[in-house]
């Protein structure tokens, strides 16, 4: 099976590592990005989503057998060709944010919806299937945490360290209110605790940060499924939560870990995380997410959505382009 993929980032690694698992079972890929070069955490202008519809028409017709566009805003782009069946997945922010009404108005059309969590397919109101983003048990796994702070540099005091992996610029992840809860709660405990903010490492080195620390602080404003707590789940780390996304679905069972919606909740939260000092039973949760199973998940979702379509290298077909400019 041969896909296009629409995107808004090429390197997403949720994304990268879902296309590699799907690779192996036989689908093959080729990603066209939007127009224009952007700084982190800066989003493209209308027009270079415009100028990126002619691109997509053109590729279009080279004989995939479906096109697979991910974000909300890349959905108008994938349905302005009529040919080829259209997947659309949602991310989170595409369903909750400005950007929603486009989401919305473009699942009505695409042959095939996925959205992360339950949460997500109430707030799009439109028959959508659930398949979380899926975690590499392979490259996330517990390792003893003095090794891994010794590999990401950070010193073995008593200090705890909670661990934030998102650049504070982006504001639906609400770092500020991260700062607030390690300031409370290092006022309250005895030994000193230190918000370590991380991003833009590579995605390799995330499970060493995983392992270094004692604890992930998430305070999304919201989410769809958020990847660092199922990465988190892998390696065994404790987790403290906004009630976002399929968070709660996600801990459920897992200790120690908290799931909460007042800055008084998570700063309790967090205090029993810390005070207990144990790893979490998050692994075997993690298993239910985990890339292979995701992955299978999807492949039926594309057999759903290209079946009975006229594939690539049907007779009368344009053989499809295999290098070019427009392609990653």
């Amino acid at each position: 099976m041969d896909v296009l993929t629409l995107t808004t980032y090429a390197d997403a690694p949720f994304m990268t590592q879902q296309q590699a698992a799907l690779e192996e079972r036989g689908v093959s890929f080729s990603t066209l990005s939007v127009a224009g070069e952007v700084a982190a955490d800066v989003d493209r202008s209308p027009m270079d989503y415009l100028r990126t519809i002619p691109r997509v028409i053109t590729e279009a017709k080279n004989g995939y057998d479906l096109i697979h566009a991910h974000y909300g805003l890349t959905g108008p782009m994938a349905l302005a060709q009529r040919r080829t069946p259209v997947v659309l997945s949602l991310w989170g922010s595409d369903i909750h944010g400005p950007v929603a009404p486009v989401s919305r108005l473009s699942a009505r059309f695409c042959d095939e919806v996925v959205v992360m969590s339950e949460e997500m397919r109430t707030a799009l109101g439109v028959d959508c299937r659930v398949i979380p983003d899926g975690v590499d048990l392979e490259r996330f796994t517990p390792e003893p945490r003095t090794q891994a702070k010794r590999r990401v540099g950070w010193d073995d005091s008593d200090a705890a360290d909670v661990l934030f992996p998102y650049p504070p610029a982006r504001e639906v992840k609400n770092h500020p209110r991260a700062e607030r809860i390690v300031t409370v709660v290092d006022n309250l405990l005895e030994r000193p605790v230190r918000l370590r903010t991380v991003h833009g490492v590579d995605h390799d080195a995330v499970a060493d940060y995983m392992n270094a620390a004692d604890a992930l602080l998430l305070t999304s404003h919201s989410e769809g499924s958020p990847n660092s707590v199922k990465e988190a789940l892998a390696c065994n780390l404790p987790v403290v939560a906004t009630d976002v996304g399929d968070v709660q679905e996600r801990l459920a069972g897992v200790e120690p870990s908290h799931v909460a919606t007042t800055d008084e909740e998570l700063v309790r939260g967090l205090i029993d995380v810390l005070e207990r000092g144990d790893r979490s039973n998050g692994r075997e949760a993690a298993r239910e997410v985990s890339i292979d199973q995701t992955a299978d998940r999807m492949l039926a979702v594309y057999e759903s959505a290209a079946e009975g379509e006229v594939g690539a290298g049907t007779e009368g077909e344009t053989p499809r382009v295999q290098d070019g400019p427009q392609l990653r």
